[in-house]
């Protein structure tokens, strides 16, 4: 065992740690402080350095306002900076199990493309890497205003869009040249994400840069139409500049990062008030990155013609309802403004927008919960389902739906509410301080639901497939794999949904 392994990067010599069990390289740089006349600007690679790096400590994360929900790692090891393009790499001690190269599982966590870290302790990564054989790579990327933010309509005419697209790009690039030395494979790359990480999934599927960077994708309950043209990106930014106060907005590359962040996180939550539905953040349609948007291109066949794992949770939107969070519209106010918004502008595209006896008629007369079952289903489940219908076409593609809650979340109503699917993924269930999930028992058979969905993610990543009892879906059967406490394949599960939604993709924006 070597407790401090080097390994040389086309940059420079890193040096890590190895504990008998995984080897870790933390905190290596991938691009330049995106920082000054940077700010708003796409990524620079990182400049050679002599001698042999530290790579023992995550670097920090996207300057972002503190979100207790949202622990960015142990208390006093985790800051922020707006230096904050840096990435990990995990992988098993010792050598693979069979000769060669691992596969490459690369991490894009969640957080409303406005918070998140790769330093969470949810995503340390040592169970998913030495049970699947496989090299992890997580990273931090810019976020809210400064990752998302499109400046241009507000004066800074040098500035570039979807930066931390651009910045997940570069870390793809990074991988491409690099990975081989830590034993990875770049001919067998694996992106995966959840929430606004597998938003960023589907916009590099439909992203003809990120050609060639990758090999199979996974997205856990993707926004996938979530995302905007240049005018709804002009409310929010000239909303940012509003809140920034007389004389702040001159010169936006001046500004404090601070108060970028604090006017960030007004805006983020205003815009979701002002306009039900719609992010505050989110990746731009209509760049040289995202020319369509994603979930057209998607829907249509179009995307990168790869094997994708894509779905959601059964209960999206109560974890939402918990948090009290605007970012989806669950009650029936807000919920009727936002289907009368997507109705207008889908009737100007020249798409017909289902009638709202028609979308009802998916949810039976259960007043009480239908406007998290509708909530849920516009914002997630729908979107995973026109994917799926369309991507099928080109590659293999599976789609599932998590619906495991222990009993303490199925007796309080949260269930299967988004993100509980991830200490399932990861297989780290104390991750999150005093979380009551399993005060009422449960534990035993949700590490049995762990060790298979584990078991399926890393498989897909070694090419094999997610399992011989989960059949990939196509336009016939459309088979959908549910994980619960035993797994099942049911044919054409959302049935209903589609029968009330319509067959016709219909978006945010």
């Amino acid at each position: 065992m070597n407790g401090r392994p080097v390994v040389v990067t086309s940059a420079g010599a890193v040096r890590g740690r190895d504990d008998g069990r995984v080897s870790t390289w933390r905190g290596i740089r991938y691009g330049e402080p995106p920082t000054g006349r940077l700010r708003w600007r796409a990524p620079v690679p990182a400049a050679p350095w002599s001698g042999v790096a530290d790579a023992v400590a995550f670097g920090p994360a996207a300057p972002q306002r503190p979100n207790p929900a949202v622990p960015l790692g142990p208390p006093g090891e985790t800051r922020m900076d707006e230096d904050c393009l840096f990435l990990s790499v995990t992988r098993p001690s010792g050598e693979p199990a069979s000769d060669g190269l691992r596969p490459v599982m690369f991490w894009l966590q969640g957080g409303a493309y406005a918070m998140g870290a790769s330093s969470q302790l949810l995503y340390r990564g040592d169970r998913l890497v030495t049970g699947g054989d496989v090299v992890l790579v997580t990273l931090n990327h810019r976020l809210g205003a400064l990752g998302f933010l499109d400046v241009r309509s507000v004066g800074v005419d040098d500035a570039e869009t979807n930066v931390a697209l651009r910045d997940v790009l570069l870390a793809l690039r990074w991988v491409r040249e690099n990975i081989h030395a830590f034993g990875g494979d770049p001919d067998a790359v694996t992106v995966f994400g959840q929430s606004a990480g597998a938003g960023l999934v589907t916009a590099l599927l439909a992203s003809p840069a990120a050609t060639g960077l990758f090999h199979r994708a996974i997205a856990q309950s993707p926004p996938a139409g979530s995302m905007y043209g240049p005018e709804r990106a002009g409310t929010v930014a000239r909303a940012f500049v509003e809140r920034l106060g007389a004389g702040a907005a001159g010169d936006l590359r001046r500004v404090p990062v601070e108060t970028i962040v604090d006017a960030g996180a007004a805006v983020y939550t205003a815009i979701p008030r002002e306009h039900p539905g719609m992010l505050a953040f989110a990746p731009l349609v209509g760049d040289d990155l995202l020319p369509e948007a994603p979930i057209r291109v998607l829907s249509d066949g179009r995307g990168m013609p790869i094997p994708l794992i894509v779905g959601s949770t059964h209960d999206e939107a109560t974890l939402f309802r918990l948090m009290r969070s605007p970012l989806l519209p669950i009650r029936r106010t807000a919920l009727r403004r936002m289907l009368d918004a997507m109705r207008s502008e889908q009737q100007r595209a020249g798409v017909t927008f289902p009638e709202r006896e028609q979308v009802l008629s998916a949810y039976g007369r259960r007043r009480p919960a239908r406007g998290v079952r509708v909530a849920t289903d516009i914002a997630f489940r729908m979107p995973a389902l026109w994917v799926a219908a369309g991507h099928s076409a080109v590659a293999p593609t599976h789609l599932y739906r998590f619906d495991f809650a222990p009993p303490l979340l199925r007796l309080t109503g949260v269930g299967a509410a988004h993100a509980t699917d991830l200490p399932y993924v990861w297989g780290e269930f104390d991750a999150l301080p005093r979380d009551p999930s399993f005060l009422l028992g449960g534990r035993g058979v949700a590490e049995r639901v762990s060790e298979r969905m584990r078991g399926r993610w890393t498989e897909f990543a070694h090419g094999r497939g997610p399992g011989a009892d989960w059949p990939a879906y196509e336009s016939r059967r459309r088979a959908t794999l549910v994980i619960g406490a035993d797994d099942r394949v049911v044919p054409d599960l959302d049935a209903g949904l589609r029968a009330g939604w319509g067959e016709q993709v219909l978006t945010f924006g």
